[in-house]
């Protein structure tokens, strides 16, 4: 009783579209040419300028105006039906697609008198299994609103998560910087977000049973081979996720020593640590001011790092005087200021903008008014002389 609850609930039937009408939907956003080109093309070159700015904002409007996953959920719609015809028209136009946005992003980075590193460029270089789960979850809502009837407003969320154009812009600037580990990370995660839309469209056509075709021997080996992309393009992902997951926990033990071993003393007061990864021996360097450690206190604070799993690593304490010490803060102090007064600089010239455009619109609006109130006191004039002809012609019928 609770299982056919369960189903029906979680059933997909009742709110499905037909099965040719949710196939023409997908197909029809596969070819890139025309408009469609020059569209990605925009979205592009706007979403590098995101990046460039290290703007979230102009990032996600790139995303939302990007047509560039038509192509990747046919490929999953074609490994669904088994049509392997869809599969290689989709390839060639996402490879067109794929060559025109890393061009034109790589044109305009070399052409940008900007060439930082942002936080939102770095952002796409490092692909883990969380990007996997995130282009797989983002594709599978993709293609069951894709063949519902209620549309709703997913595909511009699913557009947002998935991020399928920042990575090739940042592919770009890998080119015209000639940075190739920005190549190589970006170029993957766009593979991961492709393939596991593509993925997951794939299991969405089969959940909502979508009829298949039959398939020859030559579409039964690029089906095979599609599966081994799949499979080829997860693997990597998994090293850098431990990779990362490894270096958090890592972190938190280094500080967790950090705090519990030079936070308790009040002599002390611990400026900043680092953690140095050497070819034979990781370090732990940590600056302290304050009352001077003697060697065998940091001797004994370094025998304690087995307590943290830090057993096998080296500790290096950097002591310096007071005087240093406020030297350095004054310079932070000097740092901060003159951040904060950039700042306020970059808010009064934009409130000085909003100014301009709130006196040019009161201005707009001051003489709308004047002319509605002209407009205004002619039909006034109008109205009296009309009242006055119409008392007019009364008198002279009453006479």
């Amino acid at each position: 009783m609770i299982r056919k609850k369960i189903r029906a609930l979680l059933s997909l039937e009742h709110d499905k579209i037909e099965d040719t009408e949710a196939i023409e939907s997908i197909v029809s956003g596969i070819t890139f040419r025309g408009a469609n080109l020059w569209i990605l093309v925009c979205a592009v070159l706007i979403a590098s300028l995101g990046l460039n700015m290290n703007s979230t904002a102009v990032i996600i409007g790139a995303m939302l105006i990007s047509p560039l996953m038509g192509p990747i959920m046919g490929m999953g719609l074609g490994m669904g039906i088994n049509d392997g015809d869809l599969i290689v028209k989709c390839l060639k136009n996402l490879a067109v697609a794929t060559v025109f946005s890393v061009a034109a992003s790589c044109i305009y980075f070399v052409l940008s008198p900007i060439s930082d590193v942002r936080s939102e460029l770095l952002a796409r270089t490092q692909p883990t299994i969380y990007d996997v789960l995130i282009a797989f979850f983002g594709g599978f809502a993709g293609i069951i609103t894709t063949c519902s009837k209620s549309k709703g407003n997913i595909l511009p969320g699913v557009a947002i998560a998935t991020a399928l154009m920042p990575p090739l812009c940042t592919v770009g600037y890998g080119l015209a910087t000639r940075q190739w580990l920005f190549v190589y990370g970006a170029f993957y995660l766009f593979l991961i977000n492709a393939v596991y839309i593509g993925f997951a469209t794939w299991l969405g056509v089969r959940i909502l049973s979508i009829p298949k075709r039959q398939v020859d021997e030559k579409h039964r080996l690029l089906l095979r081979w599609s599966w081994l992309i799949v499979l080829l393009i997860f693997i990597p992902s998994i090293f850098t996720t431990y990779r990362i997951v490894r270096n958090e926990i890592q972190g938190n033990r280094v500080t967790q020593f950090i705090n519990e071993e030079f936070g308790t003393n009040k002599d002390l007061h611990v400026v900043s640590h680092r953690y140095i990864e050497g070819d034979s021996i990781n370090t732990v360097e940590v600056t302290v001011v304050g009352k001077p450690l003697t060697t065998e206190e940091i001797t004994l604070i370094e025998a304690h790092m087995g307590t943290y799993h830090l057993q096998e690593h080296e500790l290096k304490v950097v002591q310096s005087s007071p005087l240093e010490s406020e030297k350095d803060k004054l310079t932070r102090e000097k740092d901060l200021i003159k951040t904060w007064f950039n700042d306020i600089q970059l808010r009064s010239l934009s409130i000085q903008s909003q100014n301009d455009s709130l006196r040019h619109e009161i201005r707009r609006l001051e003489r709308k008014i004047e002319r509605l109130t002209e407009e205004n006191k002619r039909l006034e004039a109008e109205r009296q002389a009309a009242t006055a002809t119409q008392k007019k012609r009364k008198t002279e019928k009453t006479k």
